[in-house]
């Protein structure tokens, strides 16, 4: 069973910059698909970054252009480097990954979550 890690939330300030990691138990592979969610208090969880297993990325319009998801496969360690930080950023960040297991098809594991504050 996988273990997900967040860390690296904590305050901010509007225009700075913080990058959150997301360790994993055991290997991450290129295979794997990667995203980091993000839920504000009193919102739905939002989908924030995804890398598709074929490398590629994605983000919605809220974020583009001002954060980037990226992977460390010999620190077992997924990211997300969040620049130009507004305060509508403030969420607790999940990471999440899917990865297909021979037999079962696509499996889904989850984070605890870390919380990040942008403020002044």
């Amino acid at each position: 069973q996988l273990q997900l890690v967040e860390s690296g939330g904590g305050p901010g300030e509007p225009g700075g910059s913080l990058t959150l990691s997301c360790a994993v138990s055991g290997w991450l592979y290129n295979a794997d698909r990667m995203h980091w969610y993000r839920q504000a208090p009193g919102k739905q969880r939002e989908l924030v970054a995804i890398k598709t297993e074929n490398g590629d990325t994605n983000y919605p319009d809220s974020v583009k252009g001002r954060f980037t998801i990226s992977t460390d496969n010999d620190k077992n360690t997924v990211y997300l480097h969040m620049n130009s930080l507004k305060p509508e950023d403030t969420a607790v960040y999940y990471c999440h990954l899917q990865r297909l297991v021979v037999g079962i098809g696509w499996t889904d594991y989850w984070g605890q979550g870390t919380r990040v504050t942008v403020s002044s």
